[in-house]
Order: structure tokens, then C-alpha cells, then sequence
């Protein structure tokens, strides 16, 4: 629990820290709201390991950023979300002979779709055009999750017990910590517009929390999220407030 609230903590003070360090710059008083869409291509990061293909999700929400700061020529904002994403995992079977269940006459398949609400908060350093024109932008920072839902489906032709080294164990457990945390942060460039802000950005989210228990009793010692993310963002237009 002490190592939970330490990651928790540090990780919300990274977007705060980033306000107060750009103090020294030029301020501005910004706030932008829009909506965002994308897709994520979701592994679960288990120990010991589950062969597995990139399961594929949407990801839509919610967008509000507030712009604090010019630092020279960064300008320094927070930026959080509200998305219902779907991630899991795909399994790419490998049977007890040391085969690939897909390659054979009767392949088997597996998956796990987790629905989550997800909270990214967000320090964001944007370099070029401040409103019209395009900028290219760093975002990081820690990513809250609550996981609302799962499912599980496999093909009917379905024999778990021939797996190598017995890796069946997943199939029975459900999801143990509902709360996801981890940390996300990826690169984009941002078009400004008379009509808004049209920005695409490419996203890496690393999962902390373990969707089951990792202690020495349990099948797995790490079993968390990991998610490549594109996604489109639309701002509309800026309602600003500058000091002259």
C-alpha cells in the first residue's frame, strides 16, 4: 500500500511541478475544451509470460487544457481527459508440443476485453504557433483508470488444459484490482484554425497495478496494462485571457 500511494503521489505532482517551474515565463490564462477519439492497441505484461497478439480498442472522451505559461518559446500547459477506452488482451496460443494453435486444423482463440473510464493528467510543452498555425507538442504524466466492465470470449473448439508449461490459469481469474494506474505520455502536432484546434497524437501508456494478485500464492507476479494509442483531438476555439 506505502509503494501504491508513492507512485500515486509522484506522479501527480509531475503536471503541478510544471506549473510552478514555468513561472518565470510569460503568463497566459487559457482554457480549451473538446472531444477526442482514437484506437489502442493493448498487451498485458505477464510474469510468468502469455504469448500474445496486439488486442485492438477504442478510446473516445472528453479533452480540457488550460495553457499557465510562455517559457521563452515553450508554452506550458495541464491537460486531463475523460475517456471510456476498451483494452485487454489476445492471445496467440501455443499449444503443450511447442506449436502455434493457429496453424493447426482447429485453432483456438482467446480474449479479454477490459472497459475502462481513464483520467490522463497531463504536462504538455508545445513548440511553434502559439494560436493559428501548427505546433509540436510533448504530453506526460499519470493516468488513472476505473475499470467498469469485462468480458471474455474463445472459440468453441476449446481445450485449455494443452498449453505450454500449463498456462491456463488466466482463463479463471477475474480481474481482481478494478483501479488502474500507471504513467502515459506520447508526442503530437497541433494545426490551429479560425474553426479550433485539430491536434494527432501517438501515445504510450505503462500500467503500475496488477489486474490480479501478485503475491507468492497467486499464478502471476506482474499482470499489467501496456498501450500503444493514435488518436485525433478536436479543441474549439480559444477563449483566452493575456497579459499585454
Amino acid at each position: 500500500m506505502a509503494k501504491l500511494r508513492l507512485h500515486i503521489l509522484l506522479c501527480l505532482l509531475l503536471p503541478a511541478t510544471l506549473c510552478a517551474w514555468a513561472q518565470v515565463g510569460e503568463p497566459r490564462s487559457e482554457w480549451r475544451w473538446g472531444v477526442n477519439g482514437g484506437v489502442g492497441f493493448n498487451r498485458v505484461s505477464f510474469s510468468p509470460s502469455v504469448t500474445q497478439k496486439w488486442f485492438f480498442g477504442p478510446t473516445a472522451g472528453l479533452t480540457v487544457r488550460y495553457t499557465c505559461e510562455k517559457y521563452y518559446h515553450l508554452l506550458c500547459s495541464i491537460q486531463m481527459e475523460a475517456n471510456f477506452t476498451s483494452t485487454g488482451w489476445k492471445e496467440d496460443i501455443v499449444l503443450a508440443d511447442g506449436t502455434y494453435s493457429s496453424q493447426t486444423a482447429q485453432p483456438q482463440t482467446y480474449f479479454r476485453r477490459l472497459n475502462y473510464i481513464q483520467v490522463p493528467i497531463l504536462a504538455r510543452l508545445a513548440l511553434g504557433k502559439e494560436h493559428r498555425g501548427a505546433s509540436g507538442y510533448l504530453a506526460v504524466g499519470p493516468q488513472l483508470g476505473w475499470m467498469i466492465s469485462e468480458t471474455a470470449e474463445h472459440s468453441t473448439y476449446w481445450q485449455p488444459d494443452d498449453r505450454i508449461n500449463s498456462r491456463n490459469q488466466q482463463y479463471g481469474l477475474k480481474v481482481k484490482n478494478r483501479f488502474d494506474y500507471g504513467i502515459t505520455g506520447g508526442l503530437g502536432l497541433e494545426v490551429g484554425t479560425a474553426a479550433g484546434s485539430f491536434l494527432i497524437e501517438g501515445r504510450y501508456y505503462f500500467g503500475l497495478a496488477n489486474l490480479f494478485g501478485a503475491s507468492k500464492s497467486d499464478a502471476f507476479s506482474r499482470s499489467a496494462n501496456g498501450t500503444i494509442i493514435g488518436k485525433i483531438t478536436y479543441l474549439l476555439p480559444e477563449h483566452k485571457k493575456h497579459d499585454k
